[in-house]
């Protein structure tokens, strides 16, 4: 037997690794089969095949009558949904996970810090370039060694002098160094995308910004946790504050998209916007439950 195979047979047949999973979550406001049957197929025509093949946890963390899981289960995958687990209240459970629907947990929507002009002490100077013929720069370096040379040199002379008079004055102690200052974490650049984006391609910001320089065309998806910039048509869907932030916002030159999207809050666009937006700079904003398009005026 080759030593190949030897190695093929001491591979274990699976391993089991740590994974994280995009999911819907559908949140029930009652327990009525009939109204949440009529809610869901409104809800899926109004979004087309946005939705379809996507995971989906049903959320009853609100109920306080009972639900029928089994049926609620069966009514979502008629519309090409896959439920994989429940949020429910603990004298649900039995009954969630007796339909095949084990209880999850939700992770918290991770607040992200607010953006505030920075107080004027803390903006960095911007030295102005000497001015041709100053002393500063046409300040010859010494003779025989470079100007790169020379600084070292001085600072060497200074701090000789700095011994001397601490020798005169007694026991010299060494110099403590400065705490250094203590600065903010850095938050993560914005990803900009410098081409256009196709029918079927999809792009995710995590944890910051997009910036689409181009076109987002019909069918291609933009997605970001922070705000959305497209300069160009925004013709595809746009989902800002993917993980939960509702202050996040949609900025486009040109309105004229499939889908808009803040914080789980959607908008299916099925017919032209209004003219006053179509076709024209916009900002799209969360306002309570409900998404706000804001012309851009010149």
């Amino acid at each position: 037997m080759s030593q190949t195979s030897n190695q093929r047979e001491e591979q274990p047949a699976l391993d089991i690794k740590s994974a994280s999973l995009y999911a819907l979550r559908v949140v029930l406001r009652t327990s009525r089969l009939s109204d949440l049957q009529a809610a869901l197929a409104q809800r899926m025509r109004d979004a087309g095949s946005f939705f379809e093949n996507e995971p989906v946890v049903i959320d009853a963390s609100a109920l306080e009558e009972p639900l029928d899981w089994a049926a609620l289960a069966q009514e979502l995958r008629s519309h090409k949904l896959h439920p994989i687990g429940a949020v429910a209240p603990d004298e649900q459970r039995d009954a969630a996970s007796a339909a095949g629907l084990p209880s999850v947990e939700l992770a918290k929507a991770v607040p992200r810090p607010t953006a505030t002009p920075a107080p004027e002490h803390d903006i960095p100077p911007v030295a102005a370039p000497p001015a041709a013929g100053s002393a500063s720069a046409t300040a010859a370096p010494a003779k025989g060694g470079s100007a790169a040379q020379a600084a070292p040199a001085a600072a060497q002379g200074k701090a000789a002098a700095a011994q001397g008079k601490a020798a005169k004055g007694g026991t010299s102690r060494p110099a403590q160094p400065s705490p250094a200052p203590e600065h903010p974490a850095v938050a993560p650049a914005a990803m900009v995308i410098s081409r256009p984006l196709r029918s079927g391609q999809r792009v995710y910001a995590r944890d910051t910004d997009l910036i689409v320089i181009g076109v987002v065309s019909q069918g291609a998806e933009v997605i970001a946790d922070g705000n959305i910039h497209v300069y160009g048509p925004l013709r595809g869907k746009a989902m800002a504050g993917a993980r939960g932030d509702t202050s996040a916002r949609i900025f486009t030159t040109e309105l004229d998209p499939e889908l808009l999207a803040i914080a789980g809050v959607y908008r299916v666009i099925e017919t032209r916007l209004e003219p006053a937006l179509h076709g024209k700079p916009g900002i799209v904003q969360l306002e309570g439950e409900s998404l706000r398009i804001v012309p851009v005026e010149a």
